[in-house]
């Protein structure tokens, strides 16, 4: 059965995350850590559904206070032919990062599964240009075999100074169901949500072997749990868009 097929998939990229990102999970935790420590707080991107992996640990229970998630309606499912076209428009991200607090010696995560678009390309490029640290979050076996659709012809892998792999598969989409190539059972978001939250476990852990409290929030549906929020809410208000 093809629910059997898929499990066996997710396992198997599971697996090869953990095998083949986790160095270099634990060294963005460490850049991040630092940051962090200086009182900085960590960004992520995404647009179309990779904007989930950045509403994954944007103010939830376990979840880092400082991290500021860079939601887009423009860029969601609100309008997906809309957000499609938005996503390939070179220079709407320049308009889009207007709206954030960036500072340099930052951390932002760029997360694109196919790593071709405008948007996500210029993101990275222009947070380089202000001095921050940039991780792409994609899928190298697709966009080693997609044509970059950026005016310089660069994916977003080849302008980030670190690149963490999902492990999915070409398409996204896994499992071949007729014979006519089609295939169901996307990859891409149960990799990036993995390996994000891997990357948040690794910054708590390294912020612990500093002795430095990390700014986790509990849940709001626990005895306590709106008081302890509201510490670490107020500490990152003025930096944070969506608090």
């Amino acid at each position: 059965m093809l629910i059997d097929k898929y499990f066996e998939t997710l396992h198997a990229q599971l697996t090869q995350i953990q095998e083949t990102q986790q160095d270099k999970i634990s060294d963005i935790a460490v850049k991040i850590a630092d940051s962090i420590e200086a009182g900085g707080i960590m960004h992520v991107f995404g647009s179309g559904h990779s904007h989930m992996i950045a509403e994954d640990v944007f103010h939830r229970a376990g979840g880092l206070a400082c991290v500021n998630a860079m939601l887009e309606p423009s860029l969601m499912e609100l309008n997906v032919g809309r957000a499609t076209l938005l996503e390939r428009l070179s220079g709407y991200a320049d308009v889009l990062l207007t709206g954030y607090s960036l500072q340099p010696g930052e951390v932002i995560v760029v997360v694109s599964n196919s790593g071709i678009n405008a948007v996500p390309i210029e993101v990275a490029l222009a947070c380089k240009k202000l001095g921050m640290f940039v991780v792409a979050l994609t899928n190298m076996e697709h966009s080693l075999q997609t044509a970059s659709r950026h005016e310089s012809g660069k994916k977003l892998y080849e302008v980030a100074d670190i690149v963490l792999d999902n492990c999915g598969v070409h398409g996204d989409a896994a499992l071949s169901f007729d014979d006519n190539g089609n295939k169901t059972g996307a990859t891409s978001t149960i990799g990036g949500i993995a390996i994000i939250q891997a990357l948040t476990v690794a910054i708590v852990d390294e912020l612990c072997r500093r002795d430095v409290s990390p700014p986790v929030l509990i849940s709001a549906n626990r005895d306590g749990g709106d008081g302890h929020n509201r510490e670490l809410i107020d500490r990152y208000r003025n930096r944070i868009r969506y608090l």
